[in-house]
């Protein structure tokens, strides 16, 4: 006899991902629009870097911080790129930017914490803090400011059990890209009332005729987190980082012993060459989002959807008229899109698009939708 043993309470409090679900649902010959992967090639010197620590039999266990060199580069990284001044002790290689964030929820949150988060954000905010005993509480994003977290909503949100805020510019489904004064301002915030400040930073490269920002550079209490699937095209390296000050990255690396133990070792030697080598190949991604991000704004305008040119990232976040109709309908189509209420409550009446996928397939994929003659 099987005796069917019931799940922890945490576990069953969340649910597996609205986009993996809707790319399981895809046909074969449908234009998926809801995967955030770039289309694009890992550079080569990256791939070779990879496969050359191989053959020298470079494939143990590193220490789990992750290899000096990296740190060292990502130390010199965060100083020039994002002025942020750390070390490498205070440097943490993880396995993506998706186990920082776990570590951050696992390490710094207790039960009963409330941590403040985008709505809508990214999925794995709300579960991340849920899976930790916390309590996410979402800071809405607003239409009238561009879908951008600004300072003052994250004010009156604040109480005595807040732990924590997460940030995310640019965004991830929004596209928006936060303002230099509202980062600033929330820092201060974060700073004065004695809580972490916790950002994720991964389409920091992604951007277009804006400036990307780090509360690092301004918070105390700040935990940046970034890592090298999107800029360089790494999505299955699975490599990430995160800094913060000594005492918090020590409290982190409890979390990441106990989870992953290190990155992998040759993934290590691809990602310092990712930081080392030719950068060319990031600015040529970029404007290429941005003529597919012009196409796809320009498309849905004229089909009558209330849409916004995002400034970063490569996502559209449209307003619909019934979305749940309108991502069924578009599948019937062949085109893969994600509700936006699964990225929390205030996105219900919207959808998600990536456009990391190539031009000629966007094409398409805007015909396919404009023949559904939906009523917006």
């Amino acid at each position: 006899m099987v005796i069917v043993m019931e799940p922890s309470k945490r576990v069953q409090s969340i649910n597996l991902s609205e986009i993996r679900k809707m790319f399981e649902m895809a046909g074969e010959d449908s234009i998926n629009l809801g995967l955030g992967e770039p289309d694009f090639n890992t550079p080569k010197h990256i791939i070779e870097a990879a496969s050359n620590a191989m053959r020298e039999g470079f494939t143990h266990y590193t220490s789990n911080m992750g290899i000096l060199e990296l740190r060292e580069a990502i130390t010199h990284k965060f100083k020039v790129d994002n002025g942020i001044n750390t070390s490498p002790e205070s440097v943490l290689v993880t396995v993506g930017a998706s186990e920082a964030i776990y570590m951050c929820m696992q390490a710094l949150v207790n039960p009963g914490d409330e941590v403040l988060i985008p709505d809508p954000g990214f999925l794995s905010y709300n579960a991340c803090v849920s899976l930790a005993g916390g309590i996410p509480r979402g800071i809405p994003l607003n239409m009238e400011n561009d879908l951008r977290m600004i300072a003052e909503d994250v004010n009156e949100r604040i109480t005595k059990k807040t732990k924590a805020i997460m940030l995310n510019s640019p965004s991830n489904p929004t596209g928006s890209v936060m303002k230099k004064e509202d980062i600033k301002a929330i820092s201060e915030i974060a700073d004065d009332n004695g809580i972490y400040l916790i950002s994720d930073e991964v389409y920091e490269k992604i951007v277009y005729n804006n400036v990307h920002h780090s509360p690092g550079k301004f918070c105390e209490n700040a935990i940046t987190i970034n890592g090298f699937s999107k800029s360089y095209a790494m999505t299955g390296f699975r490599i990430g980082y995160v800094t913060a000050n000594l005492e918090i990255t020590e409290e982190l690396l409890k979390i990441h012993q106990y989870t992953t133990a290190c990155a992998s070792s040759m993934v290590q030697k691809a990602a310092l060459a990712a930081l080392e080598g030719p950068q060319n190949n990031i600015s040529e991604m970029v404007s290429e989002f941005k003529r597919r991000r012009d196409l796809v704004v320009n498309r849905l305008n004229g089909m009558g959807i209330e849409c916004s040119s995002p400034h970063g990232a490569f996502y559209i976040f449209p307003k619909i008229n019934n979305p749940e109709a309108f991502v069924k309908a578009g599948l019937k189509k062949g085109v893969v899109m994600v509700q936006g209420k699964a990225f929390g409550a205030h996105g219900k009446d919207h959808v998600r698009l990536s456009y990391a996928t190539s031009y000629n397939q966007l094409e398409d994929a805007m015909d396919r939708l404009e023949s559904i003659n939906y009523k917006f």
